[in-house]
């Protein structure tokens, strides 16, 4: 199951860091390897998130994610975003972009860095809305109920989650946005564009796919009605094809979409965070590509081992993660953080969540045998 999993991800390993070791030498794939342990320790909770939305949908569009999905993840976000960014600030064609990031590293990261109060704020508001959303649903299971009850009860407006995220950006473009006064440029209106760009995204996106979704449900459970009577079909099914075969169609698709900007949003700071370590452009898309094999291979991993229905306050966890880290982008606008801070955030909060959720089993008499990984890592603790 394990080598089933992760072969891929081992076999792209291997070829990566032969593939730098002979372009760059020992440097070279001491870096591409720091990359790529940089981009799973800060994209872990992005594994849990898209888990959560991947157990959804159906054995072609989770073969779609793994296949178009990391070819997304790979060129588009790690090779050609950085591109497109620096072509779009310094008003260049494409291959005068590509150009200046090979002979002229050192402007291509001031490029790219210049950019990043749009990239944050838009990020920033769009992995805001994901928490938002989550924390103001009413829910079967509760992690921090002392926090979830109250704002359940309150997220019944509906457009709530959109007012708090107004009023983050608001504060965050008058506040921690560069204004002409520090002498960096006046960022307020482009911090104010992208964080309104990012919310749109979010809700065109989130919300044709879940309108999709919803229509396909509606379709299950009309067919069951009508096939009740039978039996064989109910019993074939077994309640339906949303509950057994997963969303397909117009509804996999948007949220194959909506599983691609999630990514792109968690893959912001690492980016930029690996201009730290390179300015390579070729030895960050294959360090940080290595990385991104491994999340879409947990990402699998967990979906096909039902560990979020094993470990119910895991997606809990994922999710306050996802807040804090949508708040320290939107922090970034002005101040810098270390990319491990924001790492360790978000792998501290699903690890407090893991732990609760094995207490949980414990106190409810599940057997560990439920998960085979549940009794190792139990142990352990």
């Amino acid at each position: 199951m394990l080598l089933k999993t992760f072969g891929w991800s081992f076999a792209i390993t291997v070829l990566g860091l032969g593939l730098a070791g002979v372009l760059w030498g020992w440097q070279g794939l001491a870096i591409v390897g720091i990359l790529s342990i940089l981009e799973i320790s800060l994209s872990f909770d992005n594994a849990v998130i898209n888990a959560g939305i991947l157990r959804k949908m159906n054995a072609f569009w989770q073969k779609i994610f793994l296949t178009v999905g990391i070819l997304v993840a790979v060129f588009g976000m790690r090779l050609v975003f950085p591109v497109v960014i620096v072509a779009i600030t310094a008003k260049l064609g494409p291959i005068e972009a590509v150009k200046l990031a090979i002979n002229d590293k050192a402007h291509y990261e001031a490029l790219v860095t210049s950019a990043h109060p749009a990239i944050a704020a838009f990020g920033g508001i769009f992995l805001l809305m994901i928490f938002l959303d989550f924390i103001f649903e009413d829910r079967d299971y509760k992690w921090l109920s002392w926090i979830e009850k109250p704002l359940a009860r309150i997220g019944k407006l509906d457009t709530l989650s959109v007012i708090v995220a107004l009023i983050v950006l608001l504060v965050s473009a008058m506040t921690v946005a560069p204004h002409a006064a520090h002498g960096a440029g006046d960022k307020t209106t482009t911090v104010l564009l992208a964080g309104i760009a990012g919310l749109i995204t979010y809700l065109v996106v989130g919300g044709v796919s879940g309108y999709f979704e919803g229509r396909l449900e509606d379709e299950d459970e009309d067919e069951d009605e009508e096939e009740d009577g039978a039996g064989a079909a109910v019993q074939k099914k077994g309640g339906g094809v949303g509950a057994t075969v997963g969303l397909a169609g117009k509804a996999a698709f948007f949220m194959f979409l909506y599983l691609e900007v999630i990514d792109a949003s968690f893959s912001f700071d690492g980016v930029i965070g690996a201009f730290a370590i390179t300015n390579d452009i070729f030895a960050m898309a294959l360090g940080l590509g290595i990385g991104a094999m491994y999340i879409r291979s947990l990402t699998v991993f967990l979906v096909r081992k039902g560990t979020l229905d094993d470990y119910v306050y895991l997606e809990h966890g994922a999710h306050y993660a996802i807040g804090a880290l949508g708040v320290i982008l939107l922090a970034t606008i002005r101040y810098e953080i270390n990319e491990v801070v924001t790492g360790l955030v978000g792998i501290v909060l699903i690890a407090l969540s893991f732990g609760s959720s094995v207490l949980r089993n414990r106190r409810e008499g599940k057997p560990g045998a439920e998960s085979p990984a549940q009794s190792e890592v139990s142990s352990g603790v």
